[in-house]
């Protein structure tokens, strides 16, 4: 009988598998790692990529070189898709820097696996049960079968919105004076930053610039409202838009709660800040509720601001650090907790309320196992925010509604700044390049990436009910 620690049967043997997971799997294929592990794996890999590029002379419009923890947060903010930003990103960067910005947010946008599995797809013609786990995992596919739909649907609809957000754009920069080569380049950045929720600007003067403006706030709006919903909803909507009682629970909860939280957010925004001189103040009743509009949408992770983010009321720095913290739709270009995740918690806490044993929504039963998993969610998340928090009132000196604002944009890789951004010290900066690592990989993505173990309990102890309130 072979030993427990050599032999092959202690190699076959299932439960060992289960008990000695740890990172020697690489030397046996990327394809053995989790997908949680591979995905740290692959960004990490990523952004020091992006880091040296962004590191060289050619990179700057000086040609000198730009220090590391500016190329850093730069290339995580671009992979990342969150937009915050250090140093002006029109005004510092060479083209060929602009350039490396606008491919690592499209890479950024899709996920760094799903591009993985679409070139391995389109060169060998098909996809391993192993890839098709791990693109599953990354765009929240329900079933293994849907993968290759999902793959397609990805392509075809970031192209199309990408390309359409383009042909909006370009006749009105070049009627605008912006010449046409420029208008070219910045129809295409800004298409890609708003499809992929990235919320980078290419110009010094920014967007404030088109506060009111309805030929370029309604289409990127529309791409990063699209951008936003995820993959999985998209893909059901596309197959399905003629029939929508045969739309999956899950595109119906975030669509649903997207246009709740779109509703309130643009009401909320327009009360708020109607009479604000340095906002809504100085605009038309239709500018007014434009400009609203537009805000409403950004906080999902669009990063885009033709307010001034720093001369809004508390109020609305509130509304906007809780719209930042749910983010958009899971398998989506956005960040934060997720509508559904929160969608779920405000149907448990009805359910509750009102007695039911079960969470119930659109006819069907959401299992406890998920319920426990937004928990898991959230109360991750909040730690996250609040240990960044911390140590950034530590290291600066901002007052806590900047510092939480700015952590929340970090976290739910948005771009929104009240100004402070480009004003950190180095070891403050370091704070908000991880906050946006984490937030874009998830809280639950990377706990079970770092979690070197995992446990088979044979032996449940008995239960015994705390008092709760």
């Amino acid at each position: 009988m072979a030993e427990r620690g050599t032999g092959a049967s202690w190699r076959r043997s299932p439960f060992a598998l289960r008990q000695r997971p740890d990172w020697t799997d690489l030397r046996r294929g990327p394809a053995r790692l989790s997908p949680a592990r591979l995905a740290l794996l692959v960004f990490t890999a990523l952004i020091a990529i992006v880091t040296a590029l962004l590191s060289l002379p050619v990179a700057a419009s000086g040609g000198t070189p730009t220090s590391f923890v500016d190329a850093l947060f730069t290339a995580v903010s671009a992979i990342c898709v969150t937009g915050l930003v250090t140093v002006d990103t029109a005004v510092h960067w060479s083209p060929f820097g602009l350039t490396v910005i606008m491919l690592a947010m499209k890479v950024g946008g899709l996920g760094v696996l799903t591009v993985a599995s679409l070139l391995s797809l389109s060169v060998m013609r098909r996809m391993g049960l192993a890839q098709r786990l791990v693109t599953a995992e990354e765009t929240r596919t329900e079933r293994l079968s849907e993968v290759g739909g999902v793959l397609r649907t990805i392509v075809i609809t970031s192209t199309a919105f990408e390309a359409a957000t383009f042909v909006a754009l370009v006749p009105y920069m070049v009627i605008t004076d912006h010449g046409l080569g420029r208008s070219l380049f910045l129809g295409l950045f800004y298409a890609i930053s708003a499809f992929n929720n990235a919320g980078f600007v290419p110009e010094a003067v920014g967007v404030e610039q088109y506060l009111g403006d309805p030929f370029f706030s309604i289409p990127i709006a529309l791409a990063v409202l699209v951008g936003s919903l995820g993959f999985p909803v998209i893909l059901v909507v596309a197959r399905r838009w003629r029939s929508p009682r045969h739309w999956s629970m899950h595109a119906k909860l975030t669509l649903v709660t997207t246009a709740a939280l779109l509703v309130c957010a643009w009401i909320g925004y327009l009360l708020i800040e109607w009479s604000n001189p340095a906002t809504l103040g100085g605009q038309g009743v239709g500018g007014k509720v434009l400009a609203a509009g537009f805000t409403a949408v950004m906080p999902r992770s669009g990063g885009f601001a033709t307010l001034d983010v720093g001369q809004m009321s508390g109020e609305a720095l509130l509304l906007t650090d809780l719209l930042m913290f749910i983010g958009g739709g899971s398998g989506s270009t956005s960040g934060g907790i997720k509508v559904t995740t929160f969608a779920l918690l405000m149907l448990s806490i009805w359910a509750e309320i009102r007695g039911n044993p079960d969470v119930e929504v659109f006819g069907r039963r959401i299992p406890h196992e998920t319920i426990r998993q937004a928990i898991g969610v959230v109360v991750m998340s909040a730690a996250v925010v609040i240990v960044a928090t911390f140590l950034l009132l530590n290291l600066t000196s901002f007052t806590l509604d900047q510092v939480l604002f700015e952590t929340l944009s970090a976290f739910g890789t948005v771009g929104l700044s009240t100004g402070i951004t480009g004003a950190l010290p180095s070891e403050a900066k370091y704070v908000i390049v991880a906050c946006m690592y984490v937030g874009r990989l998830g809280p639950m993505t990377l706990g079970a990436a770092l979690a070197l173990r995992s446990r088979n309990r044979l032996v449940r102890l008995p239960h015994e009910r705390p008092i709760v309130g």
